[in-house]
């Protein structure tokens, strides 16, 4: 088979989806044990936006955009397009034409660990982009490959209908059947920060807060003064 497109995904609950974007990429990492994040190799080509969705994911050629065209049809609103390639290629897959088709659909943004270009119009049309590169090089569209399969980003497998949570910190994957108690934990942590926060504000240490004079201790960091220092 030298391809497939899987036109009938699960998608997780949009309240749930909703809520993981609120908190954002570094409080959900956290909050599921530091795993999910994709790597630094993707960063957005604009600042501020905050973005979660279920994954449409695609596995292209490189410098082959086809299966792009072929996953805007089976994109909804909610939705999150996530496009990878058998092998490395940071060729400009993706520009101002696909974003306008998408965010048409409903489709809140694009991860990609390829190239795009137009740049300056995906973000005055406001489709927010993560990427591995701006690479102005086009690409063809003569080589079969899949849409709604797992592929691979940094590392970390990403189904379609996982929940992909991005903001300019980076992007993160919640697996789709621990979404609700990644937001469980999320909003925990949520909590937890707020009376941090509130400590802090009121002149609290983080080292008492959170019992680190024990650790410094253990780990056999001590105190001196600048003469104890110097005369060592």
């Amino acid at each position: 088979m030298s391809g497939v497109i899987v036109t009938d995904i699960a998608r997780p609950d949009a309240a749930v989806v909703d809520a993981l974007g609120a908190h954002g990429v570094a409080t959900v990492h956290e909050a599921m044990g530091r795993t999910g994040l994709v790597g630094a190799s993707l960063r957005p080509i604009q600042d501020g936006a905050r973005i979660a969705g279920s994954a449409v994911t695609v596995l292209s050629w490189p410098a082959d955009n086809l299966m792009i065209h072929a996953a805007v049809e089976q994109c909804r609103e909610g939705d999150i397009l996530v496009v990878t390639t058998v092998s490395p290629s940071v060729d400009g897959a993706f520009g101002e034409l696909f974003g306008t088709a998408l965010h048409a659909r409903g489709v809140r943004g694009l991860i990609t660990t390829t190239g795009v270009r137009d740049v300056a119009e995906l973000r005055e049309l406001g489709f927010p982009v993560w990427s591995a590169a701006v690479n102005a090089q086009g690409t063809v569209k003569s080589t079969g490959g899949s849409v709604n399969v797992p592929v691979v980003l940094g590392g970390v497998v990403v189904r379609p209908g996982d929940v992909i949570v991005a903001d300019d910190d980076g992007v993160l994957c919640v697996p789709r059947e621990n979404a609700a108690a990644a937001l469980a934990a999320s909003d925990a942590r949520v909590e937890k920060e707020a009376a941090d926060r509130a400590a802090y504000q009121g002149g609290a240490l983080s080292l008492d807060r959170k019992g680190l004079r024990q650790s410094l201790s253990e780990l056999g960091v001590v105190y001196m003064t600048q003469q104890e220092y110097d005369g060592r």
